[in-house]
């Protein structure tokens, strides 16, 4: 069969009407910024850009030089190309807005421009995720409030992987698809069409180390897990956790799981570890539309009303029966306690 490339791939989306002509042109041009974040990342130690870039982001975390490089690469990337009003970006405290120089897109793009950062000098796979949303009509000069739309609304999600291969996960709604990067002649090929998640899995992935912080009903879904045969489950479950978000959530999508970043006492008064416009809704989305599901253990997360650019949330997502089980048993836990 004929390789399908990226730039294919979008113009069949486009006469599917599935997508139009300004958002096929944002996602090639994120496409292409993330090719010079993989050879960046690539490099490592040769090209200058492993090691603390000596400065905090807004959310009081140590920058890695990759995270500082990765997001110049992305907002000029994304900057004159007239399919976009305003980007978010985890790394920045407020939305940037396109130069007045340049035309501006009725598109709005957030992203987290690179994902597992901790991971970076030790040479374990990093990555990228993005949403895209529709910045209001009559709406000229974005703001933060017009970024704050539930991830029912997004148009289009995505996330590369940087790893032994470099990996396209893209989804515009209708489905979950992969491309790989051709080194040699510098295009995303289509690898897999139509990803789907297994509803049932033997393998989770979570941090450990918090376990004696987490709330009830995720130390006992945790314990049967960890039970195995001799537990409520009767079978065995294999542990996998790499901190690098894009890694984890790549992993289900290609063979199934579940990832686990539950509520627990030291992030309780901030609501959650991961973001939900950067990471959790993005990643919903995606696994969504692979046949899993995603939820904050109380609720599904793409339906939640966003309150802040850097809010942060519970995230359950994967195979849909481990995470429906365990969203029941918390939503059990609550009617107990009512």
């Amino acid at each position: 069969m004929k390789p399908v490339s990226l730039i294919q791939f979008l113009i069949e989306e486009r006469r599917a009407g599935h997508i139009n002509t300004e958002l096929s042109l944002l996602i090639e041009v994120v496409a292409r910024a993330c090719k010079r974040i993989a050879v960046a990342t690539g490099k490592g130690a040769l090209g200058g850009v492993l090691g603390a870039a000596g400065t905090d982001n807004v959310q009081g975390e140590a920058q890695k030089k990759l995270d500082v490089i990765s997001n110049e690469i992305l907002l000029e990337a994304n900057a004159w190309g007239g399919h976009l009003a305003a980007c978010a970006s985890e790394e920045m405290e407020d939305p940037q807005p396109i130069p007045d120089m340049y035309p501006k897109g009725q598109h709005l793009l957030l992203f987290d421009p690179l994902d597992g950062s901790s991971n970076i000098d030790v040479n374990i796979s990093v990555g990228t995720i993005f949403s895209v949303l529709r910045c209001p009509d009559d709406v000229t000069e974005p703001k933060v409030e017009h970024f704050l739309q539930p991830g029912t609304t997004q148009l289009a999600a995505g996330y590369v992987v940087y790893g032994p291969s470099t990996l396209l996960v893209l989804t515009f709604g209708h489905g979950t698809h992969e491309f790989t990067l051709d080194r040699e002649i510098g295009s995303f090929i289509l690898s897999r069409r139509d990803i789907r998640i297994p509803e049932q899995t033997g393998e989770f992935a979570i941090n450990m180390s918090n376990q004696r912080h987490w709330e009830a009903p995720m130390q006992r879904y945790i314990g049967e897990l960890l039970a195995g045969k001799d537990g409520p489950r009767g079978r065995d479950f294999n542990m996998r956790w790499v901190a690098s978000m894009v890694a984890d959530v790549h992993r289900i999508v290609t063979r199934g799981g579940v990832f686990f970043y539950p509520l627990d006492a030291k992030i309780r008064d901030k609501g959650g570890k991961l973001r939900l416009m950067y990471e959790a809704n993005p990643m919903a989305f995606i696994v969504e539309q692979a046949g899993g599901a995603a939820s904050t253990g109380r609720e599904r997360i793409m339906e939640l009303q966003p309150v802040g650019l850097h809010q942060r949330v519970p995230v359950f997502l994967g195979s849909k029966q481990e995470v429906e089980l365990a969203a029941h048993y918390h939503r059990e836990a609550d009617g107990a306690q009512g």
